[in-house]
């Protein structure tokens, strides 16, 4: 049996065209794509209440936090900013539950983009509401160029799980206005932008979960270092066995 690959949802905020109905759960195709190219069997999940986790927790090997809308900041203990975005409450109130059980139930574990600010705050850490309140940020982080175009550098810490991956200097793509601002404590940096900008985080002490700033599922068609990324992310899934 393939690795089965948890995807939450977000959450379609107009009507579509197929069915009169607002608030459609919905997975982004490239992040489906990746995960079948990559060996796994995509699992969606829709945002429920968190109570319901514990049911769904048999159903995968692996989780992939996707990307979306920021992360609202009470769940850091912060009123929103003047240039916060769109948030949805229920989703990051499924989501921090779903990630908690499954960092506890030894689940692998990747974050892309809002995944990795998601995995961050659910786990203890704080994030930059917008880059504008960090006084180092000056690289554009919400990229022109189009999204399966890399635009800028990262440095990537030696030794680090990510590293053997993609190497110590990726090219990657950039999607995103808010930010790490403090490490949640079981985690650690693995990556960052010239300008210091988190890029990666990962377990300090096992290989149980990833996470990257950049959008990998965009650019893995044409760059190997993305595609190594959700090869090793199925690898990790199938080392943890769940039982249906």
């Amino acid at each position: 049996m393939r690795p089965r690959i948890a995807l939450p949802a977000d959450t379609l905020d107009e009507a579509t065209n197929i069915i009169n109905e607002r608030n459609a759960a919905f997975a982004p195709r490239p992040a489906v794509e990746a995960i079948v190219k990559a060996g796994g069997l995509p699992i969606i999940l829709p945002s429920v209440d968190p109570t319901d986790v514990a049911e769904y927790l048999p159903l995968f090997d692996g989780i992939a936090f996707l990307g979306g809308a920021d992360v609202d900041p009470t769940f850091f203990n912060e009123e929103p900013h003047v240039r916060l975005g769109k948030t949805y409450r229920k989703r990051d109130l499924f989501e921090v539950e779903l990630l908690k059980q499954a960092v506890a139930s030894g689940k692998a574990i990747l974050g892309i983009c809002r995944g990795l600010q998601l995995i961050n705050v659910g786990l203890g850490g704080t994030l930059y509401q917008d880059l504008s309140e960090d006084p180092d940020a000056r690289i554009k982080h919400s990229q022109a160029a189009m999204g399966n175009q890399p635009s800028h550098h990262v440095t990537v810490t030696p030794g680090s799980m990510l590293s053997t991956l993609v190497g110590p200097r990726p090219y990657v793509n950039s999607r995103h206005h808010q930010a790490v601002k403090a490490v949640a404590p079981s985690l650690r940096v693995t990556a960052t932008a010239d300008d210091h900008v988190v890029e990666a985080l990962e377990s300090p002490d096992s290989d149980q979960i990833l996470a990257v700033q950049w959008h990998p599922e965009n650019m893995y068609k044409h760059h190997e270092e993305s595609r190594q990324i959700f090869a090793n992310f199925v690898q990790r899934a199938a080392k943890r066995t769940a039982t249906l």
